[in-house]
């Protein structure tokens, strides 16, 4: 799996977030994109830019002037990884451009597509099972924790 630095940056940005305004329904305080920017070292213009795409995927909200600043659209415990990810890079697992059913393999390569389609579902098992509440508390799924002790999952 290949994640863009736009899709890194838009998890990091919604992750402080989520530390920083609560993981519950409580919308907290508002923050700058200059403390989400210094708080996770993501670049301002970039994150302007992201943050306006998470605005517009009802991922965050925003306000304006001397109190404004940017808080979670939902609370963080509604919002799955999957979701920002689609909102920033479109649909999960893409072979070349294309979805992995609407893809003709022929003779000997036609079970690749079935692998695309498998990897697929499981990059959206995941996905979509980690919220930002989850990242933001460090308290990870038991499916995602015991995956990730695995060893040969680090290389």
């Amino acid at each position: 799996m290949r994640l863009s630095a736009r899709v890194d940056y838009a998890l990091r940005a919604v992750t402080e977030l989520a530390s920083v305004t609560g993981t519950g329904a409580g919308r907290g305080r508002p923050v700058t994109a200059d403390q989400i920017a210094r708080a996770q070292e993501i670049p301002p213009k970039f994150l302007e830019s992201i943050l306006l795409q998470l605005r517009r995927g009802g991922i965050v909200q925003a306000q304006r002037g001397p109190e404004g600043g940017y808080w979670l659209a939902r609370p963080a415990e509604e919002i799955s990884l999957a979701e920002v990810i689609r909102v920033i890079d479109g649909p999960l697992a893409h072979i070349r451009g294309q979805r992995p059913e609407q893809l003709g393999y022929h003779g000997a390569a036609r079970a690749l597509q079935e692998v695309w389609i498998a990897l697929r579902a499981s990059e959206r098992q995941i996905l979509e099972l980690v919220t930002l509440a989850d990242v933001a508390q460090g308290t990870l799924p038991e499916q995602v924790t015991k995956l990730a002790a695995d060893p040969t999952a680090w290389t």
